[in-house]
């Protein structure tokens, strides 16, 4: 993870690929896709990597109720606190209209990493109460190989949702609950980035939370507004359903 403002092509994702260069052109504003409670995703890769949020979209439009317009902020190697320099999402964010704001940075163990998340967090979270909408941390993993960090990157996304009275999403808390049910499911793809499974089971927390109901049940199947298509085996997605559960439903209400 590079604090420091990428000089690369970056991708604004709102489950449509529009590329633009930093320095080149002015960014535009993400636009929601879908009709709906609107939620804006402020991220990098581990959002746009297989769609999150257009899973989420499509997990809610297979249950019924409820729907979703998503949209992204999403670009390569970016921290909360570049976004913040950026400026982008802050007039986003102005224009109102957002129910969530679901932010999102790599994997983040203690010291500086954690000290600028929680200051981009404080900076967002005053901008989105003046809207009136809901902050949300979408908790990340860290590396394949650096697995023994799971507990510091699991309390700073915990530290700054509480600093915000926001809401948090336990996606890394639920990959470990997968792993305890079964170690063999693959959730990584290139040892940084989700596998399919490990974004679908991202999106089942995010489900959990936001409609506060368990995700058990859900379809094993979903394709994204996107064009993404997820496939699993109905034990698989059973498994990580009830992974997201776990962390996120209280037995009561399952």
């Amino acid at each position: 993870m590079d604090l420091r403002r990428t000089s690369e092509c970056v991708v604004a994702t709102a489950a449509l690929a529009v590329t633009a260069c930093l320095g080149t052109t002015t960014p535009a504003g993400p636009t929601p896709i879908g009709d709906g409670t609107r939620i804006l995703f402020v991220g990098n890769s581990l959002t746009y990597v297989n769609d999150v949020p257009g899973i989420l979209q499509a997990l809610a439009d297979s249950a019924g109720g409820e729907r979703l317009a998503v949209a992204s902020r999403a670009l390569p190697n970016y921290a909360l606190i570049d976004h913040w320099t950026e400026g982008v999402v802050q007039r986003e964010i102005a224009n109102g209209g957002w129910a969530w704001v679901v932010m999102q940075q790599g994997w983040t163990p203690a010291g500086v990493y954690r000290d600028t998340l929680r200051l981009a967090v404080r900076n967002f979270g005053g901008e989105i109460a003046k809207i009136g909408a809901k902050v949300a941390l979408y908790q990340t993993w860290p590396p394949s190989n650096r697995r023994g960090d799971f507990p510091g990157t699991i309390e700073s996304y915990e530290l700054a949702a509480a600093d915000v009275g926001g809401v948090l999403f336990p996606v890394a808390r639920a990959w470990l609950a997968a792993w305890e049910r079964d170690p063999s499911i693959q959730l990584y793809s290139d040892g940084l980035h989700a596998s399919p499974a490990g974004s679908y089971l991202a999106a089942l927390v995010m489900y959990a939370r936001v409609f506060e109901r368990s995700p058990v049940g859900l379809p094993s199947r979903v394709r994204t507004r996107g064009g993404v298509a997820l496939a699993f085996d109905p034990t698989v997605a059973r498994i990580l359903q009830e992974a997201a559960a776990s962390v996120t439903v209280t037995t009561a209400a399952r």
